[in-house]
């Protein structure tokens, strides 16, 4: 069974799209999927990126051609239910500990399940630790636990140390995807993501 590892932060409109699209994939080459939580901002500290409205802001039609290109994949995916998070950027430094804690927890499904939907659907300021703590509770999982465990050096070295890993095999930016040691980068490589993982 071929395997494909995500380099995942919530941060990225784009992560939300592949993660809407990538059951189908996962289902018509049997493959299975590992989320790897990373954070983009530390990727990009180690990388020297940028995101793109600040590396390509001042390119002209750059960004429109960019939202444009968004809008068709929304229409060819039928994600009717996205909507830009009027408060993005945000900082997810406490949504993707709360991801690490989930997944030692077992729960990591039902957690990016709730927060991807408050962050790219309901938009959620989900860097306000209130505001995080109630979509938790909302979606039935424990937050006092959570809360406590992401206050965890465990937690917060393990997320450091995927951050770290990612970077050094060649991610700079989310999503990544690594099949083995082939790497993509991009919801636009979905296909040839799709192509590896069927061979």
């Amino acid at each position: 069974m071929s395997k494909l590892e995500f380099m995942f932060d919530f941060a990225s409109p784009n992560a939300y799209y592949c993660q809407k699209v990538l059951p189908g994939i996962l289902e018509r080459t049997g493959a299975e999927m590992e989320i790897v939580p990373v954070l983009l901002g530390g990727l990009f500290k180690l990388t020297d990126n940028q995101a793109p409205f600040l590396a390509f802001g001042g390119v002209k039609g750059k960004m429109a051609y960019e939202m444009l290109e968004s809008q068709r994949f929304q229409e060819k995916h039928g994600l009717d239910d996205f909507a830009f998070n009027s408060h993005f950027p945000m900082n997810t430094i406490t949504v993707m500990r709360g991801l690490v804690a989930a997944t030692e927890l077992g729960v990591q499904e039902a957690y990016i399940e709730a927060v991807i939907t408050a962050m790219w659907e309901q938009d959620k300021k989900m860097d306000d630790p209130e505001v995080v703590a109630q979509v938790w509770r909302d979606a039935g999982l424990d937050a006092d636990k959570l809360l406590e465990m992401i206050q965890a050096d465990a937690v917060k070295d393990a997320l450091k140390a995927n951050t770290q890993a990612a970077a050094d095999r060649g991610a700079f930016g989310v999503p990544t995807f690594f099949v083995g040691d082939e790497m993509f980068f991009g919801k636009e490589r979905l296909g040839q993501v799709e192509e590896e993982l069927s061979k």
